[in-house]
């Protein structure tokens, strides 16, 4: 499909044509009359010179923007705003994106056809930015590349050249509420440097144990919270007597926990199904899973010094990012810090966008790029969207085929050793379960770097 130009006058969308539940997206009565027509007059103000994009919502059309759009020249209305933060994460089971780019919303949604790219766009947003000439164009198209592929400009709709770091810029800075910089630790010298000692809950298959031991950090004491079975025998198979589990979160007291400690690290991450916006029957914050969160707190305020700079202490809690607004203003007001967000496809194949709340130095570091990206739904390995096979590979002949990703490719995704959860006989679909609970090592890995500047670490 070629760039160019296409006029606005014919985006001739009509409020007739608009369903209840769109202009409700708008935030508009449904009833209000020249719904479209009033915003098709912003857009075609804009493309005549008479207004700035920059002072028009391009998910909804509305005039009261509150900040830049990351990805594209323009703006997001607050109510816009909320749902980009919410949704633009959230992947469906072919690994492309359930909401459109543009405007994080969209029930129709194109997805590009470029190899590597999860990116998808509404037909709506297509509509009112570029013609209704555009969205029968890529319909017809068989292989479509999207904007953010292609660099160029359609109509309204104009990519900015440094949308990665705005990304991340408008991922930090959604500061509705302000707290204070956590205190950064001056580094220790290499001979007073110690074995670590830590506490980590939510445990799993032991993936942020494999992270400390590839960054060579000494540990001292590792003790783990985790319930589930096979979790527990797959990390007891990896790392032995190593690891010292100690059991549900939930019955974990101050007077077990000063028993054990002191610790220098505490970190985890809480179950997200009741969290997680792609969920319909979540539960929120306080309710089933999602309350896991408060004795994640609870264990924190207990290993906590007393004083943020009496010796080296170090906190991470992670969580899904496509979580309700709400639900994160909870957790960063307990925690007294907003989020940075680190998806996994940046440094490893594996494509998970996550929340990560703490104190350690650097924590916002740029990370480094990767293409190809994959999920852990047993549908959804897919480099394409439209092959019916996971992965794809180049035969003896030369020719590209296809086949099914294997499970020990599956853990090297993830940063995993091969067979690192082939323990008792599980099957496949119980080893995937727990790689799709896991952490990536990578991403750890990356966030815990900096420990290595405060604690004893391998020759």
């Amino acid at each position: 499909m070629v760039d160019t130009p296409v006029p606005l006058n014919e985006m001739d969308l009509t409020s007739e044509e608009m369903t209840a539940d769109q202009k409700a997206r708008f935030g508009k009565p449904i009833n209000e009359p020249n719904l479209a027509e009033n915003i098709k007059a912003l857009f075609d103000a804009v493309a005549d010179g008479k207004k700035k994009i920059s002072g028009i919502c391009l998910a909804c059309g509305d005039d009261r923007v509150f900040t830049e759009h990351p990805l594209f020249e323009g703006g997001l209305c607050k109510e816009c705003k909320t749902s980009f933060l919410e949704n633009v994460y959230l992947y469906d089971e072919d690994g492309s994106q359930m909401y459109c780019t543009i405007c994080g919303d969209g029930k129709e949604v194109f997805m590009c056809d470029n190899t590597g790219c999860f990116r998808s766009y509404c037909s709506l947003c297509i509509g009112m930015l570029c013609g209704r000439s555009a969205v029968k164009e890529i319909a017809a198209a068989d292989n479509w590349v999207c904007y953010m592929c292609s660099g160029g400009c359609q109509g309204l709709i104009r990519p900015r050249h440094n949308w990665s770091a705005k990304l991340q810029e408008f991922f930090m800075n959604d500061k509705e509420q302000d707290f204070k910089q956590p205190y950064i630790f001056p580094a220790v010298s290499p001979e007073e440097r110690r074995p670590i000692r830590v506490l980590s809950l939510f445990d799993g298959i032991a993936s942020g144990f494999q992270a400390l031991k590839e960054l060579g950090v000494e540990i001292e004491v590792y003790y783990a919270s985790e319930i589930d079975e096979q979790a527990i025998q797959v990390a007891k198979v990896q790392h032995g007597d190593k690891i010292q589990h100690v059991g549900d979160i939930t019955q974990i007291s101050r007077d077990e926990i000063e028993e054990l400690g002191p610790f220098d690290f505490v970190f985890g991450g809480s179950p997200c199904n009741d969290l997680s916006i792609a969920n319909p029957v979540r539960r929120g914050i306080c309710e089933g899973t999602g309350r896991l969160f408060f004795d994640f707190f609870r264990l924190l305020q207990f290993v906590r010094p007393k004083s943020d700079m009496e010796r080296p202490f170090f906190w991470l809690f992670e969580n899904v990012v496509g979580m309700r607004a709400d639900d994160k203003k909870i957790i960063s007001r307990f925690l007294e810090c907003n989020p940075v967000v680190v998806d996994a496809k940046e440094i490893s194949p594996a494509h998970r966008a996550r929340y990560f709340w703490g104190n350690l130095p650097g924590m916002n570091r740029p990370t480094f790029t990767k293409v190809q990206t994959l999920t852990t739904n047993a549908n959804s390995m897919l480099q394409t969207k439209k092959g019916l096979f996971p992965v794809q590979y180049t035969g003896a002949d030369g020719q590209r085929k296809e086949d099914v990703l294997w499970i020990t490719e599956m853990e090297r995704l993830f940063g995993l050793p091969s067979h690192y959860t082939d323990v008792s006989n599980m099957g496949r679909s119980q080893r995937q379960r727990l790689l799709g609970k896991s952490w990536s090592v990578p991403v750890i890995r990356h966030l815990l770097s900096p420990l290595k500047e405060y604690f004893k670490c391998e020759a």
